[in-house]
């Protein structure tokens, strides 16, 4: 081990985060910026409760007469499968359910979803992103060498659901992110901005080769800013004002809809589960699991000796990596000597290309000042 390596004392945060620092004390930035920060703006109990009723009862004021009240996008994963549980069952909301195909479904994930859908009777718009354009877009990020490969899919997701809102005048959108099990942001240098527009074309342009027609491009300014602010689009994320513990969360899913968990969390999504599972960890030394372990952690979930005894165990078994290589290769249209080239290619980052990630910056201390918003999740 690098004779330079440090973890935190309160979480399982260590210096494969770039951006880490510590106290005295051995506690790292992540432990007290959720004390100091987060944690004094998140409320969960009647106080949650009652701002959650206040935003649902605008959202059913602008539905009446319409079909519709709001916009759910559903993965299948538990969080935004347990948010539209709680807000049909508890709260009585009218949704058009949106789910954005973007060809990496897991088996899990169809049945997940189906079961829900089914149970409460609603009604489920997929939309299914261009195959090529997809597979191109992929290859491309694979190729540039960086490690946030999953822009693909997460701009996707976003793109598809807040333009569609936008096109047939849905004020709400309800998204399952939430602080309960996502409190300890991301590095940038390992999950950069996927909205950022210049870098990804500036990527396109050097490693893509098909021609973007129907791709559901989206910029931070059009969603953060031009939805938010000129078409009164509001993104609610209502697991932040109510009691979320995951394991609760599971069980009460699996009694009533007999759903099914997955492994580790964004596992929903075949490319993910490779991507979060495998690449990152073998690629760049980043395990995802230690910012999802030290959120639960942080907010009495799992204690920290749970955290440190599931990390010592891979995040996917060999045999599954093994099959997930060819599974991933084939899917790309690439034969796996292809793959396994840009996995021992050199390394880069989001500052090897084109990006305004300064401008992101000032943006985000602009938006938590006015928006009392955080990358990564509200308040």
């Amino acid at each position: 081990m690098n004779d330079n390596y440090r973890i935190c004392a309160k979480t399982v945060m260590d210096t494969s985060d770039p951006g880490i620092n510590f106290d005295e004390h051995g506690i790292s930035n992540h432990y007290w910026e959720f004390q100091k920060f987060v944690k004094p703006n998140w409320h969960q109990g009647a106080e949650g409760k009652k701002k959650l009723e206040e935003i649902i009862a605008d959202v059913k004021r602008e539905g009446e007469g319409k079909d519709f009240d709001c916009i759910i996008g559903l993965s299948g994963g538990l969080d935004s499968t347990y948010m539209l549980h709680k807000m049909v069952t508890e709260f009585g909301l009218r949704p058009l359910v949106f789910h954005v195909d973007g060809g990496w479904n897991s088996e899990i994930a169809v049945h997940n979803i189906n079961s829900i859908i089914d149970a409460l009777g609603l009604d489920l718009l997929t939309e299914v992103i261009q195959w090529k354009e997809m597979q191109d877009f992929q290859l491309a990020m694979f190729k540039s060498g960086v490690p946030h490969l999953d822009i693909p899919q997460d701009m996707a997701f976003i793109g598809v659901l807040y333009k569609f809102a936008a096109k047939n005048k849905i004020k709400y959108i309800f998204n399952g992110g939430n602080i309960s099990t996502e409190c300890v942001l991301m590095p940038l240098e390992i999950l950069y901005w996927g909205s950022d527009m210049v870098h990804v074309k500036d990527i396109l342009r050097k490693f893509g080769t098909v021609k973007m027609k129907t791709y559901p491009f989206s910029s931070v300014f059009y969603h953060k800013i031009w939805l938010r602010y000129f078409k009164g689009v509001s993104v609610v994320k209502p697991l932040n004002y109510l009691p979320f513990i995951r394991e609760d969360a599971i069980a009460e899913l699996q009694k009533v809809y007999n759903w099914k968990p997955y492994a580790q969390k964004h596992f929903e999504s075949r490319f993910t589960r490779f991507f979060e599972g495998y690449w990152l960890p073998s690629r760049f030394g980043y395990d995802m699991r230690r910012n999802q372990f030290s959120s639960l952690i942080l907010t009495g979930q799992m204690t920290r000796d749970e955290a440190l005894n599931a990390l010592e165990q891979p995040p996917l078994a060999q045999e599954t990596v093994a099959s997930e290589f060819q599974y991933i290769s084939a899917k790309l249209g690439i034969k796996p000597e292809e793959l396994k080239k840009y996995h021992e290619m050199p390394k880069k980052y989001y500052w090897d290309y084109k990006n305004q990630k300064k401008i992101f910056d000032i943006g985000a201390k602009v938006m938590q000042v006015i928006a009392k918003t955080r990358r990564g999740g509200a308040y």
